[in-house]
């Protein structure tokens, strides 16, 4: 198993001759609910893109605040803001914690992380590193679950969620079944 390396998921977001930014507004169109919910950096955008590149071709489909809800002010820290993210989240299966360099300077991320797992309990961390093996999340991240890449020659990568080595298809409709066994 391995994670993704910010190197791979740049190349995969400018691999194309479009803007990242194109790319995903064009593969949005009108959707109303979603498999992920990508708690991101903005800073880091065209690692972003590139995880919603690979996420996408897996068949998953990823809210991103900036390219669903491009209104909305990250800068503002309000209760608008608030409640239009709450919204979204609870359209969304589970949220991915992208970690990277960045993310430990979000003002959001703590806070989505601890909403959704209050909400909806499927939260799992995506580690992007600039070399193998360099992932090593804060402790409260440790209480997630991580999701690692296969990366079989000439196949698209497959997300598994460790510790249990679920594919992350299976994972998310896991809870998509929990939810409707608890009326969810």
């Amino acid at each position: 198993m391995a994670f993704l390396l910010e190197s791979e998921v740049r190349a995969k977001a400018t691999s194309f001759t479009k803007s990242a930014g194109q790319i995903l507004r064009e593969s949005i169109g009108t959707r109303t609910s979603w498999d992920v919910f990508l708690s991101h950096s903005i800073t880091d955008q065209v690692i972003v893109a590139g995880v919603v590149a690979f996420l996408s071709e897996a068949g998953h489909s990823v809210y991103v605040d900036w390219i669903d809800d491009p209104q909305m002010d990250r800068g503002a820290v309000n209760a608008a803001t608030a409640e239009k993210l709450r919204g979204r989240m609870s359209a969304c299966r589970s949220l991915i914690y992208l970690h990277s360099a960045s993310s430990s300077a979000s003002r959001w991320m703590p806070w989505e992380l601890g909403y959704f797992d209050g909400m909806r309990e499927h939260v799992a961390v995506l580690p992007v590193v600039k070399v193998e093996g360099a992932y090593r999340g804060s402790e409260y991240l440790a209480l997630y679950p991580t999701v690692e890449v296969q990366k079989p020659p000439g196949k698209p990568v497959r997300f598994v969620v460790k510790p249990n080595d679920t594919l992350l298809s299976v994972w998310l409709a896991m809870r998509s079944a929990g939810n409707v066994l608890r009326g969810i």
